[in-house]
């Protein structure tokens, strides 16, 4: 092909990428790399067949820049998660304290009927945790090391299927919201019952510290966040029965949102979770001072990151309005 054919044939194509390109916005990550594909290819048809043409050097500009729009992009997709999670999740999350109380009470309150059920019916527990859980556990309890179901499986294993078995039920409590809440309310009643009974199990056989101590070294985050993800599914709830001034369309998708964005907030500390009960909880032998270190930061974590951060951010930004 003659160069002036090449040339009619993709200068349009060539000028749409440079208006493309000078957009300072973010820029379609997919778009963006068909672009440099399609120009990379012409720019190596160009120096094969025109070595000595200037639309070498052009094409050779035009790709440099492409490259660098794309090295750009990958840093502001890093930069917008971090900020998301550094400030944009905390200030949107403050308005909903309200549905994370609520979940909070909801799962307390399961919590304590599993608790009371428990002591009031001495089949309840393996109804609940199943005969097999129980047996074990008795037998370990016999043996001596009452928390040795945390030690028979591969650290690693268990800190990938407990940290995507507890994702799972993040994204089911967050999800069953569109059944008007219901849904949401049936998983906390589920797992708060579980709890309550699991607890009253070894308060029962005169093991609550050993329990608590050994447990809540991962239950303090995981509890916590699953009780978050109870709050998302409220949200979504809340989208769908309390539309306010907005069409129940308009306002569900709203809700919907924030909510997904909630969950998305507990994945890093699920993960944290998960990693705490594959290969510390484990560790039964380690001091009593150094459980409760643990369990006091993995609390203080919590409280800051989705009490305190929202309040302090808020608080600097309606200082900055006025």
């Amino acid at each position: 092909m003659r160069e002036a054919s090449f040339i009619r044939q993709n200068k349009d194509k060539w000028n749409e990428f440079e208006n493309f390109l000078s957009k300072k916005k973010y820029l379609n990550p997919r778009e963006l790399t068909n672009m440099y594909v399609s120009i990379s290819e012409d720019l190596s048809y160009a120096q094969t067949f025109y070595p000595e043409s200037t639309l070498v050097p052009y094409l050779n500009q035009l790709t440099s820049k492409a490259h660098r729009k794309i090295n750009e992009n990958k840093r502001t997709t890093k930069n917008q998660l971090i900020e998301f999670y550094k400030k944009g999740f905390p200030k949107m999350f403050k308005s909903y304290f309200k549905e994370l109380a609520i979940a909070f009470f909801l799962f307390l309150g399961f919590s304590i009927i599993g608790a009371y059920s428990a002591s009031q019916d001495g089949d309840f527990v393996r109804l609940i945790l199943g005969d097999a859980y129980v047996n074990m556990t008795l037998n370990n309890i016999e043996q001596g090391d009452p928390m040795a179901v945390y030690k028979k499986a591969n650290s690693l294993d268990m800190f990938l299927g407990i940290t995507i078995n507890n994702v799972r039920v993040g994204l089911l409590s967050f999800a069953a919201g569109i059944l008007l809440g219901i849904g949401t309310v049936y998983i906390a009643m589920q797992n708060a019952i579980m709890l309550g009974s699991f607890q009253y199990f070894f308060y029962e056989k005169g093991l609550l510290w050993e329990s608590v101590r050994t447990i809540w070294i991962h239950g303090t985050i995981e509890i916590s966040v699953i009780i978050i993800c109870i709050a998302a599914g409220m949200v979504l709830a809340k989208g769908i029965i309390f539309p306010g001034t907005y069409t129940r369309l308009k306002s569900f998708t709203m809700r919907a949102k924030d909510a997904l964005k909630i969950v998305i907030s507990t994945v890093p500390f699920f993960i944290l979770a998960g990693f705490l009960e594959g290969f510390i909880t484990r560790m039964t032998y380690m001091p009593d001072f150094i459980a409760i270190l643990i369990i006091g930061a993995s609390l203080s974590l919590i409280l800051y990151y989705y009490l305190f951060l929202p309040i302090q951010l808020n608080l600097k930004t309606k200082k900055n309005e006025t």
